[in-house]
């Protein structure tokens, strides 16, 4: 995989989340290019996972409490989405990656990059109706 592609297809129309999902595609776009350098592969996982981790717990605040404020129906099935993201990203241990380096960072970036993609078009979509 080597980049992302932001289309107008995700738009949810909530500007400051199509702002931050925007973002989030630019980093990630960085992130996978930073994995084809075989001398910053581990360095870029390590760094995207961080910045998951961070984007994670703001974003999904952010989107929360916009479900919250209009009295979203489904927001049950976002916060368990949310949730399992945020469960499998803290569980990584990036210390452990050594043997299989290589595959273990591509399955990460993969889970993020696919994540992101299917749940602004399944779940996210709908918020924005």
């Amino acid at each position: 995989m080597d980049q992302i592609v932001w289309h107008d297809k995700y738009k949810i129309n909530v500007e400051n989340i199509d702002k931050e999902h925007k973002k989030l595609f630019s980093t990630m776009n960085r992130l996978l290019k930073i994995s084809q350098e075989d001398n910053k592969r581990e360095w870029g996982c390590r760094e995207g996972v961080k910045y998951l981790k961070n984007h994670a717990r703001e974003h999904f605040e952010h989107e929360e409490a916009y479900m919250k404020s209009i009295g979203y129906k489904k927001m049950f099935t976002q916060l368990s989405q949310h949730n399992a993201l945020r469960e499998t990203i803290e569980g990584w241990d990036l210390d452990a990656i050594d043997e299989n380096q290589d595959e273990a960072i591509e399955d990460m970036l993969r889970l993020i990059t696919d994540w992101l993609v299917n749940h602004i078009l399944s779940e996210d979509k709908q918020i924005g109706k």
